[in-house]
């Protein structure tokens, strides 16, 4: 077992930083490890399985920046432990200098601001490095590099994205993405139907197992069926499903009766499959076949089951409609549950695999619900998320994203019961005001980039049964909140 330790002078805030202990450790191809993180008084110690070259990845308390996920360089192992806040800012100024030097042909503006807080970052990691001998001052000078790399890093991703968005629009007046949200599971009234029309030109139907057959035998798909055809009248590009969820609470209650047999569990699903696609064939042309297959918890799946069934289910699918798209959701896309060692692949490798089966897979669906635990997605800057896109584009095929922030951290009754608003991690406590800045910050950047087909919100409203607390667009109580107003002058300045 390999062994790495991190100083950090006098506990750090450790008394009331919990993320420190979901800290983990990750590749050269930032495939994440199986991660022990403890804390001996005096060090933090990361435990991993081999005693390779790794990063450290962990939320590290920024001035004006939350406790974004920062990353070391990578590091080899050795007897005297590395101050942590020195490595992680020599990671986050190295992440800097990559991405720029990958820009440097593509004639990107910067501002003058840019220069002057990398610059910074790098005279104060430069002290930072040459007082090591002295943890203290040198953690002090790193945090404050690391506060100017993380304010370059906003710049320069601001930058990129608005540049390359004004660049897509040389080449359209309006953009092809698709901007969308998931229905209901109740029919809308007309003011919400005015507000979603005028939102979004796409719409997720819930044609979700779970809720059109909750008790076996007594499927229901009267709300369904009115929702396909609100959705065509009103001329919204429509995506159906996810079809089944491998999440923890995804699956009907009753299946869990056949998990010890496989064979006649891929049955069942296949044949709901097969019924939900034949239904709606014409109407429906985009498909989301399975959500959360990447990291499971239903029915104690293997790892390797997960993926029979969603090669299987895809096979049955495309015999039945071959002209319609099918893509799969693969949640909490930078791999953080490896950690737990539960997993052998990485997001990027499940998703390969299936690529390269050749079943005719169209798209992946990226879910970011950051804020949540335990299966949410914790806090990046900007940068970060640039990042993890473009790696994901290596497959060759759209991404479609859904996005998922709270507006608030009070008990949410009908939201999942297994899943809660974590401590806050964004620049500002969960409010319906940072839920929309939050999406101001993300959405120009999805759409400035070629390969993000579609972007979809999680839910519309709180007073509707959904996954994640306070994510909904409207409040209980009917009223608007500030990001849906957000949303419709985004729709109106960009899309179609």
């Amino acid at each position: 077992m390999g062994v790495m330790r991190f100083v950090v002078p006098q506990c750090e805030s450790l008394s009331d930083w919990p993320e420190v202990y979901r800290a983990y450790a990750s590749g050269l191809d930032r495939s994440v490890w199986p991660t022990r993180v403890e804390f001996d008084g005096q060090n933090i110690i990361c435990r991993r399985q081999n005693s390779e070259s790794s990063r450290l990845h962990v939320a590290w308390p920024v001035d004006g920046f939350g406790r974004p996920v920062l990353a070391t360089a990578m590091l080899p192992e050795r007897e005297t432990p590395y101050v942590l806040a020195v490595e992680l800012a020599r990671g986050k100024i190295v992440q800097v200098r990559n991405l720029r030097a990958e820009l440097s042909g593509s004639d990107l503006t910067l501002p003058a601001e840019y220069h002057e807080h990398y610059a910074q970052a790098h005279r104060e990691f430069g002290q930072a490095a040459s007082s090591q001998d002295n943890v203290v001052e040198a953690t002090a000078a790193a945090k404050r590099a690391i506060h100017h790399a993380c304010h370059a890093a906003e710049l320069l991703a601001y930058a990129y994205s608005q540049q390359y968005l004004e660049s897509r629009h040389q080449q359209y007046d309006k953009l092809p993405t698709s901007l969308g949200c998931r229905l209901d599971t109740e029919l809308f009234g007309p003011a919400a139907q005015e507000l979603f029309c005028s939102a979004f030109n796409s719409a997720a139907v819930p044609v979700e197992w779970q809720i059109v057959e909750p008790i076996e035998g007594e499927a229901d798909w009267t709300t369904l069926d009115a929702q396909v055809e609100w959705c065509l009248e009103n001329r919204l590009v429509m995506r159906g499903g996810p079809l089944f969820d491998l999440s923890p609470r995804g699956m009907p209650k009753w299946l869990w009766e056949w998990e010890q047999d496989f064979w006649n569990l891929q049955s069942f699903v296949c044949d709901f499959v097969e019924t939900a696609v034949s239904r709606y064939t014409g109407k429906i042309r985009i498909w989301e076949l399975a959500a959360c297959a990447n990291s499971g918890g239903a029915l104690m799946l293997s790892e390797e089951q997960r993926l029979t069934l969603v090669a299987k289910t895809l096979e049955v699918a495309r015999h039945i409609d071959e002209e319609a798209q099918f893509a799969i959701r693969i949640d909490q896309p930078w791999g953080e549950y490896q950690a737990r060692g539960q997993h052998r692949l990485s997001p990027l490798h499940f998703a390969d695999a299936l690529v390269r089966a050749g079943l005719g897979l169209s798209a992946l669906n990226l879910e970011i619900a950051v804020g949540y635990r335990p299966r949410g997605t914790p806090s990046r800057d900007l940068l970060e998320f640039s990042s993890m896109i473009d790696r994901w584009c290596a497959l060759g095929i759209p991404l479609q994203i859904t996005l998922a922030f709270p507006s608030g951290d009070d008990p949410d009754p009908l939201a999942e019961d297994d899943l809660e608003v974590d401590e806050p991690s964004w620049k500002q406590p969960w409010t319906p005001t940072a839920q929309a800045q939050w999406f101001d910050t993300l959405l120009p950047l999805l759409i400035a980039k070629p390969a993000v087909a579609a972007v979809y919100w999680s839910q519309f409203s709180d007073a509707s049964p959904h996954t994640f607390p306070h994510s909904g667009l409207v409040a209980p109580d009917g009223t608007p909140k500030p990001i849906l107003e957000h949303m419709i002058e985004y729709r109106r300045e960009h899309l179609k």
